[in-house]
């Protein structure tokens, strides 16, 4: 019987609108993480207006013209991890994780860490012009 009760409650989340989704997780933390990822979403949302948010892996995903970024928050962080992010320019030396992967890149935010909002949306765009140049399958 719990087993179907589990694959309910998975079938509802699956059918809600991944921007409620990404309320529901911001609203779930009500510490500095929550702060920080309402932050991060606004600067997404200000970057790249068109991008459009989605719902994968139980976190929030961004997507324009391909996944362009995932945000997730952990005990002592929230991440924001660019799918293409090895291949990105970044003058500003924002990347602070995943140095040694291949193709993504991430950022590390802590509690009190200030966020340099211009070159993020810099690099955010960034993403966004290297999927549009990638060829469509």
């Amino acid at each position: 019987m719990r087993i179907r009760v589990h694959i309910v409650e998975r079938l509802a989340v699956v059918a809600m609108d991944p921007s409620k989704l990404i309320d529901k997780q911001i609203a779930a933390l009500p510490d500095w993480r929550g702060k920080t990822l309402t932050k991060l979403r606004k600067i997404i949302h200000d970057a790249v207006p068109e991008i459009t948010e989605d719902w994968k892996w139980n976190t929030a995903v961004f997507i324009h013209d391909g996944l362009v970024l995932v945000l997730g928050a952990f005990k002592g962080s929230v991440k924001m991890n660019f799918f293409q992010g090895a291949s990105l320019p970044d003058p500003q030396k924002l990347f602070n994780g995943g140095l040694e992967a291949k193709k993504t890149r991430a950022i590390d935010f802590h509690e009190n860490d200030k966020i340099n909002e211009p070159a993020l949306r810099d690099l955010i765009r960034s993403a966004v012009a290297f999927n549009r140049k990638m060829p469509k399958k």
